[in-house]
């Protein structure tokens, strides 16, 4: 039989004590993200930053920095990133919903922020938080551009429904094809459409049918 577990108020909230003590004295992103201009460090860790990030540490911004300059912290503004610009030819940004800035950072430029993203065209119906706001990568979009920056006419994705087979999956079928005495009219071809569909929904084709 096993021993029952027995209740330690005492040792419960020593614990939480604990883990509020460490949560309390863990470093403020403004720590954690500082960095030393002339030797790309950071303070903190004493890390140094990739020279191929050098070049945009030195020209472009974090988030926050470009945020604090702005009334209402840049709410209902779009930012987009330098490394989207250069990858994509959709539209890539964040229509800025919520900032929480950090007011003991020496600049204010860092914190915490959210929005509603659209990668490549296609726009997230719900708001979630801005990822990589501490990567000197950010750019805002001026008010006047942004009805430019954001039109876009998807366009419509060419989809490839048969694949050939491999060679010798190729040779096999059609060997036993010729044994079985079939008159081989056609290439063999791979269905994508089977392929790809769940069990579930190749349940549910096959149930589907014609009534008796």
């Amino acid at each position: 039989m096993a021993r029952k577990k027995l209740h330690r108020p005492i040792a419960a909230m020593a614990r939480k004590i604990r883990e509020y003590r460490a949560l309390k004295n863990r470093p403020r992103d403004s720590e954690r993200f500082a960095l030393n201009y002339e030797t790309m460090r950071r303070p903190l860790t004493q890390k140094r930053l990739p020279v191929l990030a050098w070049e945009d540490v030195r020209n472009e911004n974090r988030l926050l920095a470009l945020l604090c300059r702005l009334p209402r912290l840049g709410v209902g503004r779009t930012v987009t990133r330098k490394s989207w610009l250069w990858a994509y030819d959709e539209p890539c940004y964040w229509v800025i919903t919520k900032v929480k800035a950090d007011y003991t950072a020496e600049n204010m430029d860092h914190g915490r922020a959210w929005g509603y993203l659209t990668f490549r065209g296609k726009t997230e119906e719900e708001v979630r938080e801005i990822d990589k706001v501490m990567y000197h990568d950010w750019r805002m979009v001026p008010k006047h551009e942004e009805e430019a920056f954001k039109k876009f006419t998807p366009v419509q994705e060419e989809t490839i429904r048969f694949l050939p087979y491999p060679p010798l999956l190729r040779a096999m079928i059609l060997a036993q094809w010729q044994k079985e005495g079939k008159q081989i009219t056609e290439e063999p071809m791979i269905d994508l459409e089977k392929v790809m569909a769940s069990p579930h929904q190749r349940a549910k084709k096959k149930a589907t049918g014609t009534p008796v």
